[in-house]
């Protein structure tokens, strides 16, 4: 990234929010998260899970107690978004790669679907920002 990049990004909230979604997308969509995330939802009658439970040898766990991920599974998790990032951050602070990805997200949006961004303190406003 050159300095006119870094100017584009510290001037144009609407860039700053694409480049915020294109990490989202890279660094923790795209990750182990997907394998992690596969597989049956169950269905709720109540609509909160409230009435969902899960079985073990042990007894049933209500659905709201249920740790989702193992530790062995969270630690694979972080280390991929880890590694991610890091490449994430290779790529924008070289100076011609981050300089065309910078003026790439200026032109157009990267990520098809659509992010909910909110600035940290907005959000305790209300204020949530559609991208």
């Amino acid at each position: 990234m050159n300095r006119n990049s870094a100017r584009l990004l510290a001037q144009n909230p609407h860039v700053l929010k694409r480049l915020a979604k294109y990490m989202a997308q890279q660094c923790f969509r795209n990750t182990v998260l997907e394998g992690f995330h596969s597989g049956i939802t169950p269905y709720s009658q109540s609509g909160d899970y409230s009435d969902v439970f899960v079985k073990t040898p042990a007894g049933e766990i209500p659905w709201s107690k249920l740790s989702r991920l193992s530790d062995e599974e969270m630690k694979t998790l972080m280390i991929d978004v880890v590694n991610r990032t890091y490449l994430l951050l290779q790529t924008l602070f070289d100076e011609d790669v981050g300089s065309h990805l910078i003026h790439t997200l200026s032109q157009q949006d990267l990520v098809k679907y659509k992010m909910i961004i909110s600035n940290s303190n907005d959000h305790k406003k209300g204020n949530i920002y559609a991208c």
